[in-house]
């Protein structure tokens, strides 16, 4: 009878405890539901960055190198001295080509004022002289024409000596081949104004050449002031060297990589989600970042979807148009952009991985 009755205060208490468990079970099953209702997460996400490739313009031997892996730079600093010793004599060169062709615009210029000079004298007062000495030998042909008109009745008649005649007579004759020098002589003086005014369109057209020649190397000095900066590699961008291939006296050719410089301030997350858990998901969401490394979460916010799926933008994207066809979940890129305040707390290197979790409530 004692036995019997140690035994059942036994029994209650252990259905006590198991149901107690139960309960406690479905509690935190419910709790958990509950929890994770208004969630998806994944495993499948890597923190991305920018990687920007450093490498070089100009042809050259490599004369100082002043950065090593893993250094952190800023913006301007330079990584990267070439020998510019050539491309200093070219650009020397070009400064004094330069010199010439203005100092050849100056003279050209000088040369075009004497040709203009010299033509407005032959146009206006060398001009006007012979004009006015045709004028004059007009006036006296006319004059003596007109003695000569008058007279001749008078020598026929006798009424005049033959000698007086004859002065008349050669007075014309005089008028008349002064009044012709005087046409040839304005007709000369046209044509040394025509002459001038050519050499003015030509002395004019020297000096627009002449203008071109400055512009001609003015370009061509800024091109080589511009190669002459290309040879000190200046770091694009803040961040830290990483992939250092350059080498001190190395030759290096144009476009050749020389080192990558990774922002580690501009980094994000990019999460590969099931196509089947972003029926809700949209941009501007807030995510949790969980990072491998030290465990730590960091918030966030859903940037954007990609518009593709993975594999289909991989470098063998999967051909379904087969007869054995087997329907595989595909998983969708989605781009996090974490919390400044959260990120700047803890050094998110690309590749590195993280668990995202989007609340979709």
């Amino acid at each position: 009878m004692s036995e019997t009755t140690e035994q059942t205060p036994r029994k209650d208490r252990t259905r006590i405890v198991l149901l107690t468990a139960a309960v406690l079970a479905a509690a935190v099953a419910g709790g958990m539901a509950w929890h994770y209702k208004d969630r998806v997460s994944t495993d499948d996400a890597q923190v991305d960055g920018h990687l920007v490739p450093v490498s070089c313009k100009v042809n050259g031997s490599v004369e100082k190198v002043y950065v090593e892996d893993n250094q952190a730079v800023k913006a301007g600093d330079v990584l990267v001295q070439l020998d510019a010793r050539d491309l200093q004599a070219r650009v020397d060169q070009a400064r004094a080509a330069l010199a010439q062709a203005e100092a050849q615009v100056a003279s050209s210029h000088a040369d075009t004022d004497r040709a203009r000079s010299s033509y407005e004298q032959a146009r206006s007062s060398d001009l006007q002289v012979a004009e006015a000495n045709l004028e004059a030998s007009r006036s006296t042909l006319a004059t003596a024409k007109a003695d000569l008109e008058r007279t001749r009745p008078l020598a026929e008649r006798q009424e005049i000596s033959a000698q007086a005649f004859d002065a008349y007579k050669n007075r014309f004759e005089v008028a008349e081949s002064q009044f012709k020098a005087a046409e040839r002589r304005l007709a000369s003086v046209r044509q040394e104004s025509d002459i001038r005014r050519a050499g003015v369109g030509a002395q004019e057209a020297r000096t627009a050449q002449a203008k071109a020649g400055i512009l001609a190397a003015k370009a061509n000095l800024e091109a080589l002031e511009l190669q002459l900066s290309y040879t000190r590699i200046t770091a694009p961008v803040d961040g830290h060297v990483t992939r250092k291939s350059v080498e001190l006296g190395q030759i290096i050719q144009p476009g050749q990589g020389l080192l990558t410089l990774v922002p580690l301030h501009q980094t994000w997350v990019t999460a590969n989600f099931k196509e089947t858990q972003l029926r809700n998901v949209r941009a501007g969401m807030e995510a949790e970042v969980s990072v491998d490394m030290n465990g730590k979460v960091l918030r966030g916010k859903v940037d954007s979807i990609a518009a593709s799926t993975g594999s289909r933008l991989s470098l063998l994207p999967p051909e379904n148009a087969v007869g054995n066809f087997v329907k595989v979940v595909q998983r969708i890129p989605v781009k996090i952009k974490l919390d400044p305040q959260d990120a700047a707390a803890v050094t998110l290197r690309p590749g590195m991985n993280v668990d995202a979790t989007i609340l979709t409530r």
